[in-house]
């Protein structure tokens, strides 16, 4: 059963950073890809950023150029680094584990930008 650890949300002023990440309990080479989703109140949850085994990423585009995925492998862990963080950035932020057809969430960490 993969477990993922989601960690470094909290509540940051407008420009500042937060990393966000998410520790999985087997080799994350094991699976396909892992992706940062988020959802905001009152919105569908939307893809943020995902890194795939194969050299692709993929990053939407309203964060392009702030928010950066990256993996330590040896610590079976995905980051997300977030800089330039704006308010509209304020959303509960999932990491997901891919592996075949098969999904597995992490319980969430609340960012909050705001000043």
């Amino acid at each position: 059963q993969v477990q993922l650890v989601e960690t470094g949300g909290g509540l940051v002023q407008p420009g500042g950073s937060l990393r966000l990440s998410c520790a999985a309990s087997v080799s994350i080479f094991s699976g396909n890809a892992m992706s940062y989703y988020r959802q905001a109140p009152g919105k569908e949850r939307e893809l943020v950023a995902t890194i795939a085994w194969d050299d692709i990423t993929y990053y939407k585009d309203s964060v392009k150029g702030r928010f950066t995925v990256s993996v330590d492998d040896a610590k079976n862990t995905v980051y997300l680094q977030m800089n330039s963080l704006k308010p509209e950035d304020t959303a509960v932020y999932y990491c997901t584990f891919r592996r075949g057809l098969d999904i597995l969430w992490g319980q969430g960490t609340q960012v909050t930008v705001s000043s």
